[in-house]
């Protein structure tokens, strides 16, 4: 049958796995502990913040935050350790779902804290709860870890299908391409630049080629006016070359 209450003797929802102990001696611990664990904390809340925060409940004697195990940086969570038990169990239950650097807090008893407590459990340096999580959480370092390594596989995979693409060399057109379709065709600038580059070239072409036909013209001009200007052969002298016979004809027709 489910409850509607909350369970009063159970001191704790929390059971830590390397407690060096049986159950009833994990409870026993935390009913003596003058130790809670603070946890859903900010990575960017500072200790100054926490002690500001839980010496409202009573006199501190000693913070140890939380840290990542390869980064060495805050990780989400705490562990203050008051003078009396009193004070403990004041935090408990008036400082647990605080709102500190717009998070709520949690805030539970804890058997005791010792060396190395202080370091993240999960695979990848943190908190455990932060290698599964899927949501994405700005105070805690964006998705959780197995999320971010799914986004960077994806983004390397992205990064060397557009290097294989870059590995080849341009394919560059031959200098007969460019000088009769327009060179860069297609890219404005360079294209308009070369098209005013071809037309001074003409026009400079024009300008100093040198004038082969019309000298040509004119010697062709003047080898007609003098073949035109020569005056017609004489039939009274015979050139070499020419025949009796035609000399014969000549003088048939003069008389």
């Amino acid at each position: 049958m489910a409850s509607l209450f909350k369970d009063l003797a159970k001191i704790s929802a929390y059971r830590d796995r390397r407690f060096p102990g049986t159950q009833e001696e994990f409870e026993d611990a935390l009913l003596r502990s003058i130790t809670v664990y603070v946890g859903n904390m900010s990575f960017y809340t500072t200790e100054e913040q926490v002690y500001e925060l839980f010496s409202r409940a009573g006199e501190i004697k000693k913070i140890v935050m939380g840290l990542d195990k390869n980064s060495k940086t805050p990780c989400g969570f705490c562990f203050i350790m008051y003078y009396s038990r009193d004070d403990a169990e004041d935090s408990v239950k008036y400082i647990s779902g605080t709102i500190l650097d717009d998070r709520p807090i949690r805030v539970d008893f804890d058997w005791g804290f010792q060396e190395g407590r202080q370091w993240g459990r999960g695979r990848s340096g943190g908190q455990v709860r932060d290698e599964y999580r899927t949501d994405y959480d700005p105070g805690r370092g964006g998705y959780g870890k197995l999320v971010q390594k799914e986004l960077e596989a994806q983004r390397q995979l992205v990064d060397y299908g557009t290097g294989s693409l870059g590995a080849y060399p341009p394919v560059m057109p031959s200098p007969h391409y460019g000088r009769h379709n327009g060179g860069n065709h297609g890219r404005g600038g360079s294209y308009r630049h070369g098209r005013e580059y071809h037309r001074k070239r003409h026009r400079e072409d024009d300008h100093h080629r040198p004038d082969y036909p019309k000298r040509t013209y004119d010697r062709e001009s003047r080898r007609n006016s003098d073949h035109e200007s020569r005056p017609e052969k004489n039939p009274r002298f015979r050139e070499s070359g020419d025949s009796d016979e035609e000399d014969d004809d000549d003088r048939k027709r003069r008389t």
